[in-house]
């Protein structure tokens, strides 16, 4: 029986950022893991029956080995384009521009009607960056992206993009709820290789790679990869959605194989159908990989590749305390304490 190969995402070092990732069609090619070949037997199939445009892209943190379908096409970014926009606010920071306390002024052009908090709070009023970054992650607020687009630069946030090696990934305006959402884009490929990226600990710096992380892990719209996973399992992600289009992108922490995966949808007769093709996606991705990860557990398996470590949330929940406690951990940020 002919063997699938896997395209590896090969790394590439870039000056003041670090490595990137990006699809290598023509490039090294290894025998995936058995349970990753069954992965990308069965996200083919899956993929085949979708409705609409679909892309995915699932990639082994332990390894860098990728499976996916469709991961390298163009597609509506949505809301996860606001990852993006957050890494570039962090870059930022690093470089002595502004803090987390900056007060930022909300101007007219910042306001989107259709969606957040922030939509119809008057002109003027003012909030710290930490709390826009936390209202633009964990509600998607839309004023609230616009307001940290606007303190960093559209252009900034595209040359960032690119330094990374994610040149598919673009931001061609203000976040807008009734505008043209298909110029800005980005692909299933793109997205993954930003969160593994992050969850290496490879840009800006590892604090500010898990301080991105635990802001990702407050998310609030919880429909989509989280759905179909058990309820302990920790996941730090960023949705898209609007009109015909429903995206989600993000880190999951499975003990021994934890994975970035990024899964996009469009041109979708109904947003139910996209939603139950990502929860389709994200069960199927989860079972095979907790699988791969007991053949790793157990012995079977040693992973080779990428053996750079995996940065967790700073703030981690326990049994007893709920994940973003007001008394955060010495070191981390606690986000959700966030007056202006």
């Amino acid at each position: 029986m002919v063997r699938r190969v896997l395209v590896l995402l090969t790394a590439v070092l870039l000056t003041g950022i670090g490595p990137a990732y990006a699809f290598n069609p023509s490039g090294v090619t290894q025998q995936m893991a058995l349970p990753l070949e069954q992965l990308q037997q069965s996200l083919d199939g899956l993929a085949r029956r979708a409705p609409g445009d679909v892309a995915v892209a699932v990639r082994d943190l332990r390894t860098g080995d990728v499976v996916g379908y469709n991961a390298e096409a163009s597609l509506p970014a949505a809301s996860t384009i606001k990852v993006p926009v957050m890494v570039e606010v962090f870059r930022q920071m690093e470089a002595g521009r502004f803090t987390l306390d900056r007060s930022v002024a909300l101007k007219r052009g910042d306001r989107d009607g259709g969606w957040g908090d922030l939509a119809g709070v008057p002109s003027g009023s003012r909030y710290t960056v930490r709390r826009l970054l936390w209202l633009m992650i964990t509600e998607s607020d839309n004023t609230a992206a616009n307001m940290l687009i606007r303190l960093v630069g559209r252009v900034h946030v595209n040359q960032t993009m690119r330094m990374l090696g994610l040149g598919h990934t673009h931001l061609s305006d203000y976040i807008r709820s009734f505008g043209d959402i298909r110029s800005i884009r980005t692909t299933a490929a793109d997205m993954a290789g930003l969160m593994a990226m992050i969850a290496h600990g490879r840009i800006v710096d590892e604090w500010s790679c898990g301080e991105m992380l635990q802001i990702l892990a407050g998310q609030q719209i919880n429909t989509l990869l989280p759905e179909p996973l058990p309820p302990d399992v920790l996941i730090a992600h960023k949705t898209g959605s609007l009109h015909d289009t429903l995206n989600d992108v993000g880190v999951v922490y499975v003990a021994e194989a934890p994975y970035a995966i990024a899964v996009m949808t469009t041109h979708l007769g109904s947003l139910d159908a996209g939603r139950a093709f990502i929860h389709a996606v994200s069960s199927l991705a989860y079972r095979k990989i907790t699988a791969l990860a007991a053949l790793r557990a157990d012995g079977t398996l040693t992973p080779s590749g990428d053996s750079a470590p995996i940065v967790r949330p700073s703030a981690l929940p326990n049994a007893a305390e709920p994940m973003w406690q007001e008394a955060a951990p010495i070191g981390a940020l606690d986000w959700q304490s966030v007056g202006d």
